[in-house]
């Protein structure tokens, strides 16, 4: 008898050889797409362990549109248009203890809607044109806007700058709260 092997045998092993190697390439997939997930789901959060969730909200539907993490004490604002006076205003928050904390208000001209006088603990300054007010000292669960029609509601994050007219729609209700 020789030592070649019989048509029969070498299927066998052609077959055994297929198997094991399907295996291992379905294991090693199914291993890079779990890496893949982690890393990309972990990329948007802090790495810090005191993190907030600040997420934007339809009021009425409770459908939530977007969330974004924020360190504890980071800085987010929303700047539109007035609807009154037609002048830009910036609202400055950060997250602080899950409540959000004003830090300051920016804007360029007085009127109906704006604020006429300081509370106990405010100051205002000038910057250019603009009037700003810092020294708030109170806090909230939620803040609530009507998004624009005419113009443009932006959350301002870190760099990023998200139009919540083309997130949530003209006219829409929409509450940012903390989780």
């Amino acid at each position: 008898m020789s030592n070649q092997l019989q048509p029969s045998d070498r299927w066998k092993a052609d077959r055994q050889f297929n198997t094991r190697l399907y295996l291992i390439v379905l294991v090693v997939g199914l291993l890079g797409g779990v890496i893949l997930i982690a890393i990309s789901s972990g990329s948007e959060r802090p790495r810090s362990s005191s993190y907030h969730t600040l997420e934007i909200v339809n009021t009425v539907s409770g459908r939530i549109y977007t969330r974004k993490f924020l360190n504890n004490d980071e800085e987010f604002a929303i700047e539109f248009v007035h609807s009154v006076n037609n002048s830009p205003v910036r609202e400055t928050f950060k997250i602080a203890e899950r409540e959000i904390k004003p830090v300051a208000v920016r804007f360029y001209s007085y009127g109906a809607g704006m604020p006429a006088e300081l509370e106990e603990g405010q100051q205002m300054s000038r910057d250019g044109d603009a009037i700003i007010i810092t020294g708030f000292n109170r806090s909230f669960t939620e803040l609530n806007y009507n998004i624009g029609t005419v113009s443009d509601h932006l959350l301002l994050i870190n760099e990023e700058r998200i139009s919540l007219r083309d997130l949530c729609g003209r006219n829409a209700l929409v509450t940012l709260r903390v989780k």
